[in-house]
């Protein structure tokens, strides 16, 4: 790990248990029934001074008195709850909620799984709000709650598990990273034709991160997924559950710390080594970054390194993967 990456991670890590000390009032509100969870660059280890606070608000099932099952955060706990979110990040210097807000929402569980798979997972926004819990999320509030709210969405991707336990093949949920990546993958140059240069160069900013934090988080859980298959010819829940605990990241350093994936450590390294210079190369405001955008030269640069970091991850997948059933259900 290169000295950039590990000054983001353990700053992270204190900025995150500032905010947590700072969520006193929401842990009460949300007892034993409901969490907050990160994601983005918070989640993943890397925030820098300029990113903002990505949250989720997620609760259990629990019966009313008529035995009726709810929402575990009421509505009005849940307003109190974001009010709360608000102030504190604002207190922290942290940019506000992207979209004024608009993606601060709070879901049950039932809602993550039951919704897993129908035309209702995108429209209500379930299907990012589940990935991203068990892509890149690190728990604020509710730490208990989050836990039994992993483990419910694990459950209902390894509802076969029982009868296919020593040679699991997690289709159902490398089928849905997949799709995730493939919704993030829009194509903003295409889209950018006739729009002004500042606006097209915003978009191109978008490609670039996606080129790389957004790709290297779907594909860190693949590899994941194909490491721990290729080494037990299944995958448990509690494989997955472990996947969670790991960043983007630390999920490469975990195969790079296994003698098994030799082969391609190498590369990892050099995955490593590239992201690092991603990390570097967009720690500015992104006004700022706009501006390098606007640099014909700058930008075809940073995009032919994002070309390059998709290559690694390519290498690495083929090495890792070793045709195995998994490894050729992500191909075809």
């Amino acid at each position: 790990m290169g000295e950039l990456l590990e000054s983001r991670r353990a700053t992270t890590g204190l900025r995150i248990e500032k905010l947590r000390e700072r969520f006193r009032d929401a842990e009460l509100l949300c007892g034993q029934s409901a969490c907050v969870y990160a994601t983005g660059s918070f989640a993943r280890g890397e925030a820098s001074t300029h990113s903002d606070l990505d949250l989720f608000i997620a609760s259990k099932v629990v019966l009313n008195r008529d035995k009726k099952e709810k929402p575990g955060l009421s509505r009005l706990n849940e307003i109190l709850v974001e009010a709360e979110l608000i102030k504190a990040t604002r207190e922290q210097h942290i940019p506000d909620f992207s979209g004024d807000g608009a993606y601060l929402k709070h879901y049950w569980v039932k809602q993550l799984v039951t919704e897993l798979g129908t035309r209702k997972d995108d429209f209500n926004n379930t299907f990012t709000a589940r990935l991203l819990l068990l892509l890149e999320s690190q728990p604020l509030v509710g730490a208990s709650a989050y836990s039994d709210i992993t483990k419910s969405v694990i459950a209902a991707y390894w509802r076969d598990y029982e009868s296919h336990s020593s040679d699991f093949v997690p289709g159902f949920l490398a089928n849905d990273i997949i799709r995730m990546w493939r919704t993030f993958c829009v194509n903003y140059e295409a889209l950018s034709q006739n729009v002004p240069d500042k606006e097209r160069a915003k978009r191109g900013l978008k490609n670039y991160k996606l080129k790389h934090s957004r790709l290297l988080t779907c594909y860190s859980a693949l590899l994941y997924l194909l490491g721990a298959y290729s080494k037990n010819a299944t995958v448990s829940p509690d494989d997955v559950e472990k996947m969670i605990r790991l960043t983007p990241t630390k999920r490469i350093e975990w195969l790079l710390a296994d003698r098994d994936f030799s082969q391609a450590h190498d590369k990892m390294r050099d995955l490593l080594a590239a992201y690092e210079r991603f990390l570097e190369s967009t720690d500015f405001s992104e006004e700022e970054m706009i501006e390098r955008f606007l640099d014909k030269k700058l930008k075809r640069a940073l995009f032919e390194s994002g070309q390059k970091f998709g290559d690694l991850v390519f290498d690495v997948l083929s090495i890792v993967g070793r045709g195995s059933r998994l490894h050729r259900l992500l191909v075809v």
